[in-house]
């Protein structure tokens, strides 16, 4: 451990600056004294207390302990320093060396204990040190909370060797402390009238500093007298896991089930026993507070198009009510159901029958209203194909809102209206749709909606509204350059007014910003690497995809769907010249391996049927296979449908260095792709994937490998458009342009260290 400050995820008071840090320890060294001051006044130095020989194996097990626990801070020396702070140190070290001394040696000579009770409670040091130090390496406690734990322990010894409860003693101390005491070890007050309480005590307080935790630490430990009241307290915080316990046939169930004078959980309650629970719980709130009937919940959980229009209405009902500062219970439970339905129940079956004419293929997207139609786009960024939006969901749209934007926004109370914009700007329909904003009072409503677009994104829940406001640039830039030019000038405004509050997020957020729509220009060579500290965007080294033995390893995904098996009938012949050579060995993957030039080896489970899971369990096997030899992938390539992308990404490898994905990225699958590679280039596709642009792709990706070049994007743009002649090929986002994985890598390194004022903005 370095000798500094340690801050951990649980002390109460790690927040605190160091002035009030010493607080706490000073009280906890007097109040030391003042229980423990007849052990320093009727002990001697340890040097004058020679144990009996039957008992000095047991100080020699303390002893080591005690330097254990000095050596803990990284230094081998007498002083225990985990601070930066030297008189905290001080104090520290007299607990652990002094204080500790004293106490070993008190209980030697105590005359009032026979020697199996010496022995006892000199293991009972040895264990609470222990487990100090055990949960101090773990960071469930503070190394300052050493003194009120020895402290703590110094006063129920006392108490319970006269046969006294030691529980006031553990619920006066704070968690940590308590919680040290309590649980170092079971024995050592095993027989004391109050140990069983005192740990019930320790239960408590960990559920008043974690109410989240706090359902679940019921469950863990049953019979707490006090579940009831705590129940109570968290289940309007946490409607879910009420839900999810009141279901459950264990002591906490029961506890849940038997709270009869409480409407909530009576509600909750009700649900969680019914069969149709879920569909009624997005309704959560509105069901309590007598709005809704589950009568009316059922006429319409069973009728697709009359439970989606339910969700949507409550929706916007909810999003209304957010913006009065009267956030419903389980919020966001309707707006992941929203999104679940308006996927299973309309774009799933429009993208399906996209072979089919437009009277047949949007059907079932007739009945919906302007805003339904609205949060059937919203719902979908990432797995809506282009024609589906372009060709059916959007004009419906707008023709059921009398094309008249601003309307619709208003309709919807303007939510998630920045994924509306992006979305329509990667589709090319933004122009469109901003020029149904009329200009109302001298009010250019279109250019309103625009500067809102990029204003206050400081504020927004998380990094998605800005990662949608960059993903939209690329595409602005190239169809409406005069609004692209405004956003960039309402970007450095917002920066400039973010600067003058000091809000380093906001600063963070627009700089970003910036750079990325000034990289959107290549002409302008902006280096991101320089100026956002992310990797470098616009090339793949050759040597950063090899591995120890100079060997770039890549993972094909394929999925057993008709389509499926036929592309991978495809992928084996495409492979099949002098280049290289295909083992087909194994009968749940092949293994390409170049034959000429640079050691390159390609993994491809085969697309075996997916009706029985084949499919699936031939990619565990190989991954299972992959990671056992340590063949880690630089490339991963998924083929497969859109709807199959989330099972590609669980199952890639932190080493991917270039991600294709090669069908609809959106913000969730491009975020995950970069939590588990941050260093990924990604490649995806706005459209459903095509064997006209994916094939060439690999055939130029492979080529590159195979003879050790390093992948330059703009260049290998190139040579895939004199290669590739269909119009899919537009929707392709080469990783320069991806602007909002870009994003992503940018704000988590800004946000992983303080920002510091940028120069020159």
């Amino acid at each position: 451990m370095s000798n500094r400050l340690v801050t951990f995820a649980e002390p109460v008071y790690m927040k605190v600056k160091m002035k009030y840090l010493l607080l706490p320890i000073f009280c906890g060294l007097l109040m030391l004294n003042m229980t423990a001051q007849t052990l320093s006044q009727k002990t001697a130095a340890k040097d004058g207390c020679v144990p009996e020989f039957g008992r000095s194996l047991f100080h020699d097990q303390l002893d080591d302990v005690q330097n254990r626990l000095l050596a803990s801070d990284g230094k081998n020396d007498s002083q225990f320093a985990p601070s930066s702070n030297e008189e905290i140190n001080f104090l520290l070290t007299q607990t652990a060396t002094l204080r500790i001394d004293n106490l070993q040696c008190f209980i030697e000579k105590d005359s009032t204990l026979k020697g199996q009770e010496k022995v006892k409670y000199l293991k009972g040091v040895k264990y609470l040190l222990d487990f100090f130090l055990t949960n101090v390496r773990n960071r469930k406690v503070s190394p300052l909370r050493l003194p009120d734990i020895v402290a703590g322990y110094e006063r129920c010894y006392l108490l319970d060797k006269e046969g006294k409860s030691i529980e006031p003693v553990v619920s006066e101390y704070p968690y940590e402390t308590a919680y040290s005491i309590a649980n170092a070890d079971n024995a050592t007050f095993e027989k004391n009238p109050g140990q069983k309480t005192a740990k019930q005590a320790v239960i408590l307080k960990y559920c008043v500093l974690h109410p989240s935790r706090t359902l679940v630490t019921l469950f863990q430990n049953p019979g707490m007298p006090f579940a009831d009241s705590m129940v109570r307290q968290v289940a309007k915080k946490f409607p879910k896991q009420l839900y999810d316990y009141a279901q459950s046939n264990n002591p906490l169930g029961f506890v849940i089930r038997n709270i009869n004078d409480d409407d909530f959980i009576r509600t909750v309650v009700k649900m969680a026993r019914s069969k149709s629970g879920m569909q009624y719980f997005p309704f959560l709130d509105n069901i309590v507070r007598g709005k809704m009937s589950l009568e009316e919940i059922d006429a319409a959980k069973d009728d697709s198009l009359q439970y989606y229009r339910l969700l949507v209405k409550t929706q916007i009902d909810y999003v209304q009510r957010a913006q009065d500062k009267d956030t419903a219970f389980e919020f966001e439970s309707l707006t992941q159901r929203l999104i679940q339905k308006a996927k299973e129940s309309f774009v799933n079956v429009i993208n399906g029958l996209h072979n089919e004419e437009a009277n047949i293929r949007f059907a079932s997207v007739q009945p919906l209203t302007a805003e339904e139609l609205y949060y059937l786009a919203v719902s979908s960024d990432g797995s809506i194909y282009t024609s589906s939006f372009v060709k059916g969901v959007y004009p419906l749209m707008m023709k059921k809102v009398n094309n008249r934007g601003d309307s619709l926004l208003m309709a919807v109370h303007f939510d998630k209206y920045r994924k509306l914009i992006k979305m329509c700007a990667g589709y090319n329909t933004l122009g469109h749709f901003l020029s149904t904003f009329p200009v109302a009072d001298g009010e250019d409503r279109a250019e309103t909606l625009m500067r809102a677009f990029v204003k206050n994104l400081e504020k927004s829940n998380g990094p998605e509204d800005a990662v949608d406001v960059a993903d939209s640039y690329a595409s602005i830039a190239e169809t409406l350059k005069p609004l692209a030019d405004e956003m960039l000038l309402n970007v450095e405004n917002n920066y400039q007014r973010n600067e003058t509050v000091n809000n380093k997020n906001g600063m963070a957020v627009y700089r970003i910003l910036k750079y990325l729509f000034l990289s959107a220009d290549s002409t302008r060579k902006v280096d991101l690497t320089k100026e956002l500290g992310i990797p470098p965007v616009y090339e793949v080294p050759y040597k950063s995809m090899q591995n120890d033995s100079g060997r770039v390893y890549v993972q094909v995904f394929f999925y057993g769907d008709k389509d499926g098996q036929g592309v991978f009938n495809g992928f084996v012949k495409q492979f099949s010249n002098a280049n290289w050579k295909v083992d087909a060995g194994n009968p749940q993957w092949i293994t390409v391996n170049s034959a000429k030039g640079k050691p390159v080896t390609i993994f491809a489970n085969r697309a075996l049927p997916e009706e029985t899971g084949e499919d699936e369990k031939a990619q565990e096997a190989l991954c299972e296979y992959i990671e056992k030899n340590k063949f880690y992938p630089a490339v991963t390539i998924h083929r497969g449908h859109s709807y199959y992308a989330d099972a590609t990404i669980n199952q890639m490898f932190p080493s991917s260095k270039i991600v294709f994905l090669g069908s609809c990225g959106g913000y969730h699958l491009i975020h995950r792709v970069l939590e588990t590679a941050p260093d990924a280039h990604i490649i995806a596709s706005k459209q459903i994937g095509a064997t006209a642009v994916n094939r060439p792709f690999i055939d130029v990706l492979a080529d590159k490998l195979r003879n050790g070049k390093d992948i330059y994007w703009m260049e290998f743009w190139e040579t895939l458009d004199n290669i590739v002649n269909v119009p899919e090929f537009a929707d392709y986002i080469p990783p320069y342009k991806n602007l909002g994985a870009l994003y992503i890598k940018a704000y988590k390194i800004a946000m992983g260290e303080e920002v510091e004022e940028p120069k020159g903005f």
